[in-house]
C-alpha cells in the first residue's frame, strides 16, 4: 500500500518514464534527497520500484523497462559481469554478441583485446567496439528497433545463420529457479536461438536480479549454456542444477582464481 500521496505521485511519474532520479524528484516535491531516497526504499519494499544508483526504476512485468532504465538498473553488476565475461574470450577469437545492456558491458570490457572477430544485432555493441581497431565489427541486417539501437526479425536471423563462431554471448530479461532462460520478445528470442546454435561455445551473461524478475517467452535453459556468468554466485539450487548440466558458473571471484562451486 502507497503511504503518501508523494509516493503515489512518484509511482506515477515512473510509470510514465520508466524511471525517476532522486535529485529530479527532490526538486519538483521541494523535499530533501534523504527524504525521496526513503520514500524510494519503501515502494521498492513493497515491490512498485526498483532501487538503482541515484533513483529507481519499474519493476519488469509482461513488458520489458525503456532502454534508458535498463541501462543504468544494476549498472555496477553488469560492468563486473563484463569483465568476468571478457576474461573468458581470448585474443584472435570469433564470436556473436546479441541485444542488451549486459552483452553492451561486455563489449565495452573487449576494447582492449587483439584480433577479435565480432558479429551482432546490436548497434550499440558495433558502435563500442568500433574503437578497437583490432577488431573487426559485422553487423546484421534486419529491422532497427529504435527503442535500443537492436536489429530483430526473419532476415537477422538468416544472416546470423551465415557465420559459425567461437563464442555466443547472449543476456536475458529473466530467469527462473528450474533454469529456463525467458525474454520479452518473441522475434529477439527467435534471433538469440539462431545465436546460440551457431556458436561453439555459449555464454550466458546475467545479473542475479533476473532471478525476481519475469518474462513471457522461453528462450532456453542454463542446461543448453556452457557457462553463467554473474556478479556473484547462484542460490545452491541452481548452482547444483547447473553441476548436473555440466554448466560452468562464473564469478568476479571465480576470475580472480577461487574455486568454482558449481
Amino acid at each position: 500500500m502507497v503511504h503518501s500521496l508523494r509516493q503515489r505521485d512518484i509511482l506515477k511519474l515512473a510509470r510514465a518514464a520508466g524511471w525517476v532520479e532522486v535529485e529530479d524528484l527532490a526538486q519538483r516535491f521541494e523535499v530533501s534527497a534523504q527524504t525521496i531516497r526513503r520514500d524510494l526504499g519503501e515502494l521498492a519494499d513493497q515491490g512498485l520500484l526498483d532501487r538503482v544508483h541515484g533513483g529507481a526504476v519499474l519493476v519488469a512485468g509482461v513488458s520489458n523497462l525503456g532502454y534508458e532504465a535498463r541501462r543504468v538498473l544494476h549498472e555496477s553488476a553488469k560492468d563486473r559481469i563484463g569483465r568476468s565475461c571478457a576474461s573468458m574470450i581470448p585474443d584472435n577469437s570469433s564470436l556473436i554478441l546479441n541485444i542488451g545492456t549486459t552483452t553492451e558491458a561486455v563489449a565495452r570490457a573487449l576494447l582492449e583485446h587483439r584480433n577479435l572477430t565480432v558479429v551482432t544485432n546490436n548497434m550499440n555493441v558495433a558502435n563500442t567496439l568500433i574503437d578497437n581497431e583490432s577488431c573487426e565489427v559485422i553487423v546484421a541486417g534486419g529491422i532497427v528497433r529504435r527503442s535500443d539501437g537492436g536489429l530483430v526479425g526473419d532476415l537477422t536471423s538468416e544472416f546470423l545463420a551465415n557465420f559459425k563462431v567461437d563464442f555466443a554471448v547472449v543476456g536475458c530479461s529473466a530467469l527462473e529457479m528450474d533454469g529456463d532462460v525467458l525474454d520479452f520478445d518473441l522475434a529477439e528470442v527467435r534471433v538469440s536461438r539462431t545465436i546460440l546454435r551457431q556458436a561453439r561455445t555459449r555464454l550466458l551473461v546475467t545479473d542475479l536480479s533476473k532471478l525476481t524478475r519475469t518474462a513471457p517467452v522461453r528462450m532456453g535453459s542454463l542446461a543448453d549454456m556452457d557457462a553463467v556468468v554473474t556478479e556473484a554466485p547462484l542460490p545452491d539450487e541452481l548452482q547444483d542444477r547447473c553441476a548436473g548440466w555440466g554448466t560452468q558458473c562464473v564469478t568476479e571471484a571465480l576470475r580472480n582464481g577461487e574455486t568454482d562451486a558449481g
